[in-house]
């Protein structure tokens, strides 16, 4: 999956992933992450999800990294935010109070980029790329975040019956991704209403991921 697929996707807004409202699996298990007030947590390919803001009302700091330049401009613009705007090696960087943002590649992404990281919350990013990638994402994030905590939301159902993304992913290959590095708590599963894409019987799962 190339990037020039997402960046398709952003300008004919062909974005079903970008969610209204807060994902409410994120509100109510946000404390089993057990972070202090002003913690930075990281959200890869973030689009311009609403979730972040969500996390800057908890008190968090947000850094975010993102493939399309024109998802974050959309999220700037309905923040009514205007951003600071520098270049750092390969990365476009947009800046806010307690908020920075990475557009560009994730794999050229490091740990001096990000800094510190407190927690990662993974709601569109694993589930959005094919299997053939997903193990060297999964690698990627716990090496550049130092394995910190993680919540991670994917779906389980019937590939065969959608093509993705999202993409399945069940809890063995979870497992196999990132039980080397984690302790592994499946915290709910839920069904998803009127089905994936309104049309195939999907679970949505969060997933916490701790040393």
């Amino acid at each position: 999956m190339k990037a020039e697929f997402w960046h398709q996707k952003w300008q004919r807004n062909e974005i079903g992933f970008d969610q209204p409202k807060v994902n409410p699996l994120l509100k109510k298990h946000f404390n089993a992450l057990q972070l202090a007030p002003n913690s930075p947590v990281f959200v890869p390919l973030c689009g311009k999800s609403i979730d972040m803001v969500w996390l800057l009302q908890q008190g968090m700091q947000v850094v975010g990294v993102e493939l399309s330049q024109d998802a974050i401009e959309r999220f700037f613009e309905a923040l009514d935010t205007e951003p600071e705007i520098s270049q750092l090696d390969h990365f476009t960087c947009y800046q806010a109070e307690n908020m920075t943002i990475y557009v560009g590649d994730f794999f050229a992404l490091d740990a001096r980029h990000l800094g510190q990281i407190s927690a990662s919350y993974d709601r569109a990013a694993l589930v959005a790329l094919p299997e053939v990638m997903r193990k060297d994402y999964a690698h990627h994030l716990s090496l550049i975040t130092d394995n910190a905590p993680q919540l991670l939301i994917t779906f389980d159902y019937d590939q065969s019956q959608h093509a993705g993304p999202p993409f399945a992913i069940s809890a063995d290959e979870v497992r196999s991704h990132y039980a080397h590095s984690y302790q592994i708590q499946l915290l709910e599963s839920v069904p998803v209403i009127g089905g994936l894409k309104g049309h195939c019987e999907a679970l949505e799962q969060l997933w916490l991921l701790k040393k």
